[in-house]
């Protein structure tokens, strides 16, 4: 029998320990080297990294964007390295002199707190190359609304539509007792009465450039309306048989002068007027029932959504159909493009400033169209719409009729829908109480929002993507927190259902106006 054996047994312990603590050390200090090609090892922060990387939790990532382009080498990282971490690292490897915040995604699922949990839930192996989509986020942040700031009192009637204009600076309210009032949003004050509608307003639409302010209402009468003084531009435009369900502008960057809009009817017809001229210059009729919205893309197609199941695209300049979406099994309620932000502010920033040169503003415009497809990485854009079948579709509706996903999980009727800002979610509002979030360009469930104790009517996004605002027959607006993916704050104010909610473009304020009369903003 050997006796030096036991002496050399605890030699051996005290040297591996000895080597466990310098690890342990050496393992607060971070060390990244990216040269070339040369391969980059990150080696954890603090303790609780280290140990993962001792016990060889570490995965291989390969940054990518949106459009595929690899960014950088691939990187050796811990397993549970933070999403703060991940922000320095790429940050660092596409060498930006300021810090830009990103968004990280695997197989379209957001890294929220560490690349482990990610990968826990998507069940991936470390052994595998993980591809991390990287997408930047806004640079600004919008404050949440916590209270009511005012109460404005005038409607005689429910407030059924409210709608900001493109700088953020003035709010349209159109409700049941037939007028269209205008308010200044930095003041709270009432600025003007437009009196002339003789029904409902149903709804209301501010022009891109917000020099011209149009309303619809319950006998098919549209008015157009001056901006700044609330004078009425000539006579109505007369041309629908029923109410006017939806109204929307020719996007900035396809027309500078703003001279056409768009407006569906529940007569099934949907026409383009001219604002200049006041005459209908198209009458597009193929709907068999009342259809319930309308929107204008950038490619210059118009898209209307009805009662008759289908969305059907028009050729805005000719008038022609195009083609018709089908998949619903009941009536389509509403419709949401990704670029909707992008088409509502036209040439404005998220200050509400605008250059002013009118070539300019075109360019900056349509740059802002571009930017959104750009980093979702897509070349046209997409359409959702929702349904009284409990579903949304989503639809590639420029190159064709088919469409890329069926979206099921809503237990009743879903009444709208809203794509963000940055055109990354969707979001869908339904009568069995709760709103849901959808990924944008694949339409997979991401997660459900629930506090409301009635039909959710309506939800509305904060310029910057990161909040939700949603409102409801239960007289309650919530706010909620996209990264957490739970409720922000309860709103309560209004003494019955809220119908119409609208959150300014700039983010600095939020307006309701329901059953009770009374326009709130927030």
């Amino acid at each position: 029998m050997d006796q030096q054996g036991p002496s050399k047994r605890l030699k051996t312990e005290h040297n591996t320990a000895l080597e466990q603590k310098q690890g342990f050390e050496g393992g607060l200090q971070r060390k990244m080297k990216i040269e070339g090609s040369e391969e980059v090892n990150v080696q954890s922060m603090d303790a609780e990294e280290n140990a993962a990387s001792s016990s060889g939790s570490k995965v291989i990532i390969q940054f990518q964007s949106v459009e595929g382009e690899k960014a950088g080498t691939q990187l050796e990282v811990p397993a549970d390295v933070s999403l703060k971490q991940m922000q320095s690292l790429i940050n660092q490897i596409l060498d930006n002199k300021e810090t830009m915040p990103y968004a990280f995604f695997v197989n379209d699922r957001e890294i929220m707190v560490s690349l482990s949990e990610t990968l826990a839930e998507e069940k991936i192996s470390l052994e595998k190359i993980v591809s991390v989509v990287f997408q930047p986020q806004a640079v600004f942040r919008v404050r949440t609304v916590t209270r009511c700031s005012s109460s404005l009192s005038g409607h005689s009637g429910a407030i059924l539509h409210v709608h900001f204009s493109a700088d953020g600076k003035r709010l349209a309210s159109g409700g049941g007792d037939g007028t269209v009032r205008l308010w200044d949003t930095l003041t709270s004050t009432p600025l003007k009465t437009l009196k002339g509608h003789k029904n409902w307003v149903m709804a209301v639409a501010w022009a891109p450039n917000g020099e011209y302010l149009v309303s619809g209402d319950s006998k098919g009468e549209i008015r157009l309306w001056e901006g700044k003084s609330g004078k009425a531009c000539g006579k109505p435009l007369r041309g629908h048989k029923a109410y006017v369900s939806s109204l929307v502008w020719e996007p900035f960057h396809n027309n500078p002068e703003c001279r056409r809009i768009c407006s569906g009817s529940k007569d099934g017809s949907v026409r383009v007027w001219d604002v200049v001229t006041k005459k209908c210059t198209l009458s597009m009729n193929g709907h068999t029932k009342g259809v319930t919205c309308v929107k204008w893309g950038c490619e210059g197609l118009i898209y209307s959504s009805s009662q008759d199941r289908t969305i059907k695209v028009w050729d805005s300049v000719r008038g022609i159909l195009v083609r018709s979406l089908q998949g619903h099994a009941h009536w389509v309620n509403g419709l949401a493009l990704n670029i909707d932000y992008a088409l509502r502010i036209g040439p404005y920033d998220h200050k509400g400033l605008c250059s002013k040169d009118v070539k300019e503003r075109q360019v900056v415009a349509k740059e802002k169209v571009s930017k959104v497809l750009k980093e979702n990485g897509l070349q046209y854009e997409l359409l959702v719409s929702c349904s009284d079948d409990f579903t949304l579709f989503l639809w590639d509706p420029v190159r064709g009729k088919k469409s890329l996903a069926r979206m099921t999980g809503h237990q009743q009727p879903v009444n709208h829908v809203a794509y963000s800002p940055d055109g990354r979610y969707i979001a869908s509002a339904s009568f069995d109480n709760s709103v849901r979030l959808w990924h944008g360009m694949s339409g997979k469930f991401i997660s459900v929002f629930r506090a409301h104790v009635q039909d959710v009517y309506m939800c509305a996004w904060s310029a910057d993507s990161r909040l939700l605002l949603s409102a409801s027959k239960d007289s309650t607006l919530v706010v909620w927190n996209l990264k957490t993916k739970k409720i922000k704050h309860q709103l309560p104010g209004h003494a019955d259902e809220v119908y119409a909610v609208d959150w300014s473009p700039d983010g600095e304020k939020v307006a309701s106006g329901g059953k009770d009369k009374m326009l709130k903003v927030w």
